[in-house]
């Protein structure tokens, strides 16, 4: 009992501390962004802070959970989609999130790319499918495939002016739909594109040591 004490304490410790280095990480691309005057380039600083926090937050869900192994993650997206908000400047009034994700707990090994997707998706939506001045709904949606309890579906939909017809989400150069198209490849899922009346990214992947 005293060995497993032990072991539990030095996991938390473990997680605290890779928070807190990819935290310091976070602060200095923040320093070193003070001295960028390329708009595009200082995007891209941006983003990839916003990367790095996302990851930091699954550690620090991990360090706070009585289960060292596995994460909330219907807390942890709760907290990521607001961390976009608040990054990005969104006005909650004229911008809407609407989250909806089922009661299951991931292992890390999913966790970390299922919220990388989330990340750029929700940023995406943000960044591109509302034009100054416009307003609309973002839906973000984890649900269990019925009769299937270990695979589940991401849905990330807006309403927005919609994905542009000429792109081929598989072959874009886009850094953040590549990153979706690996990370869903990671978790040995299926990505689809449906755009009808509003414009969603899909994804259908097994939920490894999944529950809830």
């Amino acid at each position: 009992q005293a060995s497993l004490k032990e072991k539990e304490v030095l996991l938390q410790e473990i997680h605290h501390r890779v928070k807190n280095n990819l935290q310091v990480i976070c602060s200095l691309l923040n320093l070193q962004s003070g001295y960028i005057k390329d708009r595009q380039a200082l995007e891209s600083f941006k983003e990839s802070q916003s990367r790095i926090k996302s990851i930091a937050l699954l550690h620090e869900k991990l360090y706070q959970s009585k289960n060292l192994s596995q994460i909330n993650f219907a807390e942890y997206v709760q907290k990521l989609a607001g961390n976009l908000f608040r990054a990005y400047g969104v006005n909650s009034s004229a911008i809407s999130l609407n989250i909806h994700v089922e009661d299951v707990f991931l292992d890390v090994n999913t966790a970390i790319p299922c919220g990388l997707i989330i990340n750029e998706l929700v940023s995406n939506c943000i960044k591109h499918a509302f034009p100054a001045g416009t307003s609309g709904k973002i839906w973000l949606l984890l649900v269990r495939v019925p009769n299937h309890n270990n695979k589940l579906i991401l849905s990330v939909r807006d309403n927005g002016v919609g994905f542009p017809k000429h792109i081929d989400f598989r072959l874009s150069e886009s850094l953040g739909l590549q990153l979706v198209n690996t990370l869903a490849a990671q978790l040995k899922g299926n990505v689809e594109l449906n755009c009808n009346d509003t414009t969603e990214f899909k994804i259908t992947f097994i939920g490894e040591n999944l529950s809830n």
